[in-house]
């Protein structure tokens, strides 16, 4: 067990310490990752952590407290609601992130919902397979139902599969602007009527596209609409800490109208503190990440916006072209924005990500169908060239028979026999032992996602990836870094 030290360490010590147990981090500076920080340059990520350290402290929990930090709030939720093609009447809240987000939106149909709708069962929610998995939490957090339905080969949403979904306990569809995984936005104004003609609530998930897609839009690329302008859209997600680029946490809820958005909050007269009362999830909220946001905003304004939306769609189209040139991979659709993923049928796409990994990238892996996944930012301009060439260098590699593969393909058919021939409860216990066994942060995850290929169907898959997010999150037995204490 780790004790609070008895005596508090110097400064200098503290911070060697940091340093020391940050060495294996990802080093998102360098261009050479594809997910979790967008980095704008250091020009704007200074001016964003001093905004953040002015307001380190305040706190949102009582907006009559810091009459600056909801000034601030108000001021985002403007210019955002702007941004997307909102009128006067469009409002929401700032959030920590996109799930909660996600979360406020689907709370907030649940409530009109009870309001507005004669229900007869849980009310339902009209789910693309493609959708964010914050809705699947959403719906386990607040006993939603989620009904799933299929998308097309071009990974978009189908709007005749939505509305045969559609039943007397249906409050809400959603679609994304665009998708994560494959980047393509779903046909929002054919969903938006099918919304509008049955009296749903239509939730749109731009999380990850609401402050690009907008500024694409003014820089003539064909990004079909998808915000408050089509007849149909009630609410809204957006992201600031991604292309946005504010500190995290900071993400908007924005809702049609002041109505809709009372279905969010939460408020309990009775408590013997007093009146509690709260726009959003969380009851505390930092100061600091509302004030970076507004800092981001007011820093890049929209020229700043349109140069870096301009930036990062020219190398997505760059590295896209010079992909397209290559043998043995391909893009896995055709997305609009600055999202991509890429797909082979002739080659393990795992085994060169895992190629990739050892020339020192951050490429996340999908699965259904296998594929690598790409989000482009500003960093990712001045390593395009590099990243080209690493490709052509890994596909090769990845071709090769390699001892690694010919053990990856026995464990995955070790996989496969165990399961035709071990009763049940032995065959829980092989997964319970493998997980055990299985090597936290390594360098190669191809057989990881082979292996996860055959498991899907057995039943303990969930279990067995709760237990590696337990030893994720546990203590590491082998740690030798130097304690602080």
């Amino acid at each position: 067990m780790k004790k609070i030290p008895t005596q508090g360490i110097d400064k200098t010590t503290l911070f060697a310490h940091l340093d020391e147990i940050s060495k294996e981090d990802l080093d998102w500076k360098n261009g050479r990752n594809f997910a979790y920080v967008y980095y704008p340059g250091e020009e704007i990520l200074s001016v964003v952590k001093e905004a953040y350290l002015r307001f380190f402290s305040e706190n949102a929990l009582n907006p009559t407290a810091f009459p600056s930090l909801r000034k601030m709030e108000n001021d985002i939720i403007s210019m955002s609601a702007d941004m997307l093609g909102g009128d006067e009447k469009v409002t929401g809240s700032l959030t920590t992130g996109g799930t909660e987000s996600i979360l406020m939106a689907v709370k907030t149909a649940r409530e009109w919902g009870r309001v507005k709708k004669e229900l007869t069962g849980p009310p339902e929610i009209i789910l693309p397979a493609t959708v964010h998995p914050a809705f699947y939490k959403a719906a386990h957090y607040f006993e939603v139902k989620f009904v799933l339905v299929p998308v097309g080969k071009d990974f978009r949403a189908v709007p005749n599969e939505v509305e045969k979904a559609i039943t007397p306990n249906t409050v809400m569809v959603v679609a994304s602007a665009p998708s994560y995984p494959q980047g393509v936005v779903d046909p929002i104004r054919r969903i938006g009527k099918i919304a509008k003609k049955h009296d749903l609530l239509f939730h749109v998930d731009s999380c990850i596209g609401g402050f690009m897609l907008p500024f694409l839009q003014k820089l003539k690329y064909d990004i079909p609409p998808f915000d408050f302008s089509v007849e149909g859209v009630t609410s809204i997600s957006a992201d600031l800490h991604k292309y946005g680029y504010a500190s995290k946490g900071a993400s908007v809820i924005l809702y049609k109208n002041a109505a809709l958005r009372k279905h969010q909050f939460y408020v309990y007269t009775a408590w013997t503190g007093g009146i509690y009362a709260s726009p959003t999830m969380t009851g505390t909220r930092p100061g600091g990440a509302i004030a970076a946001a507004y800092a981001a905003l007011n820093f890049i304004g929209e020229e700043g916006y349109l140069r870096l939306a301009k930036s990062c769609m020219e190398t997505t189209l760059k590295i896209q072209a010079a992909i397209a040139e290559m043998k043995d991979i391909q893009l896995l659709t055709n997305p609009e924005s600055t999202l991509f993923a890429i797909v082979s049928d002739t080659i393990d796409i795992y085994e060169l990500g895992d190629e990739m990994g050892l020339l020192g990238w951050q490429i996340d892996r999908q699965q259904m169908p296998a594929s690598l996944h790409f989000s482009i930012n500003p960093a990712h301009e001045k390593v395009a060239d590099l990243l080209i060439e690493d490709l052509k260098k890994a596909l090769k590699k990845a071709k090769r028979i390699s001892l690694n593969k010919i053990g990856k393909n026995i464990q995955i058919k070790t996989v496969r026999t165990l399961q035709r021939m071990l009763p049940g409860h032995l065959f829980d216990r092989f997964q319970e032992y493998a997980a055990s066994k299985s090597k936290v942060g390594g360098k190669r995850s191809a057989a990881m996602y082979g292996l996860i290929g055959e498991l899907q169907e057995s039943g303990n898959l969930d279990d067995m990836i709760k237990d590696f997010l337990h030893q994720l999150m546990s203590p590491d037995p082998e740690d030798k870094s130097k304690s602080t204490s």
